[in-house]
């Protein structure tokens, strides 16, 4: 009998959180795995929508009901071989009952394991057969950090398509850096740092505009802070963008710029790398794990303010030197970072990981 496999979830609906992505990865490789005989497959969500329209026919969505989606969880794992949670938080729930059922795999992401990490998360973790990392910069910070981490296995992530988009020639714009993502009460991903550099860039790139794409609780007071620069003229804030509307902020964008402190992966990196863009990313976080300094973009030292200037200059005055390294950066993702790519490494870790998968193809 083929193996069962249950995958607990957040959400499987189109989404542009990281987490979200990395459940649909997940989802996605084993549907396949499915359809070639290899597994029985079936999920649950929590926060989906009950007429959700999800792109797998075995997704249970619950309509953001906890106790239902923990009553699910917790019945359907009984019959399963093996239990896949897409982070820690959802893997709370293997251990609400009685006892431990085997095969459990759980992913950790970044910050929910680093500093000030939340004990749930972390006795989640200790106690999961297979803790799944998306970088090795994430396995080392918080094995560091805290005991019983470092069984964590490394698989980078990647993009749920091996297609690059058709943008077409980009339109006659000025210098345009782009930062894409949400904005939390605690802005990490360096909205802070873009906005205090854009007078020094403005002064050196005539015309250069800074974009702000996403939305959340923080958007006001970085609102607010570009307000009362001196280069306010030059920096557009877009909210949210909904994921069929983003190829035409890319097509706008020269250079994308996320230089963050707290990037366990960064899947929008790889993202500007598939549409041949330049990188800039900081020396803080795993961003420096997946931009290649010199060669797909620039890892800036947040310590040295000055550093994220001088860079974002470079790039917007200098296209020729921006599509050479936006080229590199394609390249890398070719490599790295397609679905085809981390869909090879998924399968490694489900066959050499979890007893009950290991006659599974590769």
């Amino acid at each position: 009998m083929n193996s069962r496999v249950l995958l607990a979830a957040e959400s499987l609906a189109p989404t542009n959180s990281g987490i979200g992505r990395v459940a649909r990865l997940m989802a996605k490789a084993l549907g396949e795995l499915a359809e070639e005989g290899g597994l029985r497959v079936r999920a649950v969500s929590l926060s989906d929508a009950r007429n959700a329209p999800l792109d797998w026919a075995w997704a249970t969505p619950c309509g953001g009901r906890r106790l239902e989606y923990v009553a699910r969880v917790q019945g359907r794992a009984c019959f399963a071989d093996a239990v896949l949670y897409d982070s820690l938080s959802m893997a709370r729930t293997h251990f609400m009952g009685p006892g431990r059922w085997r095969g459990a795999l759980a992913w950790m992401h970044g910050i929910e394991v680093w500093e000030n990490a939340r004990p749930a998360h972390l006795a989640a973790a200790r106690r999961t057969d297979v803790l799944v990392t998306n970088s090795d910069f994430t396995r080392r910070r918080a094995a560091a950090l805290h005991a019983g981490l470092d069984h964590a296995r490394v698989c980078w992530l990647g993009t749920e398509s091996d297609s690059v988009p058709n943008v077409g020639p980009r339109p006659s714009c000025p210098p345009t850096a782009l930062i894409l993502s949400r904005i939390d009460a605690w802005t990490y991903k360096g909205h802070r740092e873009l906005i205090a550099a854009w007078p020094a860039v403005a002064q050196q790139v005539p015309g250069a505009r800074l974009l702000i794409a996403g939305a959340g609780p923080g958007l006001e007071d970085i609102r607010q802070l570009a307000q009362a620069s001196p280069a306010a003229a030059d920096i557009e804030f877009l909210g949210f963008v909904p994921t069929e509307q983003l190829e035409e902020v890319w097509a706008r964008t020269s250079v994308f710029a996320m230089p963050s402190r707290g990037e366990g992966f960064g899947l929008v990196y790889i993202e500007a790398m598939r549409r041949g863009l330049p990188v800039i990313a900081s020396q803080q976080d795993a961003g420096q794990e997946i931009n290649v300094d010199g060669e797909t973009g620039f890892n800036i030292d947040l310590e040295h303010p000055t550093e994220l200037a001088e860079a974002l200059v470079v790039l917007l005055r200098d296209r020729h030197r921006a599509q050479v390294l936006g080229a590199g950066g394609q390249r890398r993702w070719q490599r790295y970072f397609t679905w085809s790519a981390f869909r090879s490494r998924f399968r490694t870790v489900l066959g050499e990981s979890l007893p009950p998968l290991l006659g599974i193809a590769r």
